[in-house]
């Protein structure tokens, strides 16, 4: 399935007009919701049809579309009733109901309209086999959704700068209509006890809303910003989704201006109680501060160890106990840089570049290796989890130490490569080098070397991967390592 906006270029809108209708799209649920009726979204072709680019059902009431029409082209008679709504500019309403599906329904097509051009057409359609006496709660919704169609008629809503509202309240969390002086007119029941949890006694309606809000903000300044919030929105402003917050509860409040052409003009305020998942969201960021806590002292620790095993290799006099200790630092410190990423990054997950652009200059500080083996990279690590980067790390280090010093006698030059490709879902690392090769005879799985040990641990018990030396595949000299280890993460984007 495309995209929405793919959808759109075929149907040729033009960047800004694809961007208003994403944001229409991106929060049409809501009157959708007010008008107990299913939406969708149609746009000219070139040719005489009309294109279903998005669809939308109502939660409060039930769909008269069960039929996915994303996708669908209509022509002739069909597409009357669009091209009269995108020629009228202004919403046409069918004279009979619709018979031709499962239950009947009333449909209504309303123009959208961007920078004064209408750029597509909503088609509104209400199931008509549920219609009963409406009461006051219906009603109102009724009363708004039409001046929000005619406000998308006129090109004022959505409005131009539109935050992500994936946390933002919707219809049935409670709902508040306000007159053009910022008096309450009515109230849903939800609205009401969402009031009632932040501690408000008595009825809101005939009041201010916006100092019924504010009076109920433990902090001053918080309160203050959304009363000036709410009054910005009868004074025609779309501002930004706010949290209330006191000792008893915490309010999520959404406003949103309500001035449709001959319209009674005033606001829409949506209010939702977030009082447990605001509690959740602190109690998330108290665990992940701990956590980077933990791993930004566990960094200074181990860079405190590497430090006392340096100033050790320092005193040593026998040279086989200094380069031991040399390795020892080097391993200490690969670890430290693991936890010192970690410790700045807000999941637990680890890009191994940055850590690997660390980590290497570190080979010749702590070791014999002079500048005559040149270390180079080439491919994207990318995001591994912490658990796994670790044990990639100090692999990697210990390969790349091996090559540096075995592969080159004499301090000959050369070069070894980090070499990084994805192979499916796994992770392919390469350390290949240009030096003398293997010895006859040499056996990586039966080495007791300490390097090879380490690694040969790491890759099996921790990575659940595979490790190969030999003679590089494409015959040239030098040797070369194949670590494989499945699963391993994703790449960087």
């Amino acid at each position: 399935m495309s995209s929405l906006s793919e959808r759109l270029t075929r149907g040729s809108a033009s960047p800004s007009q694809v961007d208003h209708a994403r944001r229409l799209v991106a929060d049409w649920q809501l009157l959708a919701d007010l008008s107990f009726a299913d939406l969708t979204l149609w746009v000219p072709l070139q040719s005489t049809a009309w294109w279903c680019v998005a669809q939308v059902r109502p939660l409060t009431a039930p769909t008269s579309q069960p039929d996915d029409l994303v996708g669908t082209e209509v022509t002739g008679v069909a597409a009357e009733p669009l091209v009269a709504a995108h020629e009228a500019g202004r919403p046409i309403t069918e004279g009979d109901p619709d018979w031709s599906g499962a239950a009947p329904r009333r449909r209504e097509f309303i123009p959208v309209r961007h920078d004064g051009v209408v750029v597509a057409v909503l088609a509104k359609d209400t199931n008509l086999a549920a219609t009963r006496s409406p009461s006051t709660l219906e009603l109102t919704y009724l009363d708004i959704a039409a001046d929000l169609s005619l406000m998308v008629a006129a090109g004022t809503f959505p409005p131009r700068m539109l935050d992500d509202a994936e946390m933002s309240p919707r219809v049935g969390d409670g709902l508040v209509r306000l007159d053009a002086a910022g008096r309450a007119v009515y109230a849903s029941p939800n609205a009401l006890s969402a009031y009632r949890r932040m501690g408000v006694v008595g009825d809101v309606v005939g009041s201010s809303l916006a100092e019924v809000t504010r009076s109920v903000s433990a902090d001053r300044v918080a309160g203050e910003a959304v009363a000036a919030s709410i009054n910005a929105a009868v004074a025609g402003r779309f501002p930004d989704p706010m949290d209330v917050e006191n000792d008893a509860a915490t309010m999520l409040v959404r406003a949103l201006p309500l001035q449709a052409p001959g319209g009674e003009e005033g606001a829409l305020v949506l209010v939702r109680d977030v009082t447990d998942v605001r509690r959740r969201d602190r109690a998330l960021m108290t665990k992940d501060a701990t956590i980077r806590e933990i791993h930004h002292r566990v960094k200074n620790n181990l860079q405190t160890v590497a430090a006392l095993l340096r100033l050790q290799a320092r005193r040593m006099t026998e040279p086989a106990a200094r380069a031991a200790l040399e390795e020892s630092v080097r391993r200490v410190a690969s670890i430290a840089v693991v936890h010192e990423t970690l410790a700045g990054s807000r999941e637990d997950v680890v890009e191994v570049d940055d850590v690997l652009d660390q980590v290497l200059p570190m080979l010749g500080d702590v070791t014999s290796v002079g500048p005559a083996a040149r270390i180079t990279r080439d491919g994207a690590f990318g995001e591994l989890p912490a658990a796994a980067a670790t044990p990639l790390v100090m692999a990697v280090t210990e390969l790349l130490h091996n090559a540096a010093e075995h592969a080159f006698p004499d301090g000959e030059p050369g070069t070894v490569v980090l070499a990084a490709t994805r192979d499916g879902h796994d992770l392919v690392v390469r350390v290949r080098d240009d030096g003398r090769g293997l010895p006859p005879g040499f056996d990586p799985a039966a080495s007791t070397g300490l390097g090879l040990q380490i690694v040969r641990t790491l890759v099996t018990s921790e990575l659940h991967g595979t490790l190969t030396m030999g003679a590089p595949a494409d015959g040239g000299p030098g040797t070369e390592a194949v670590l494989s280890i499945p699963g391993a993460g994703r790449p960087r984007r």
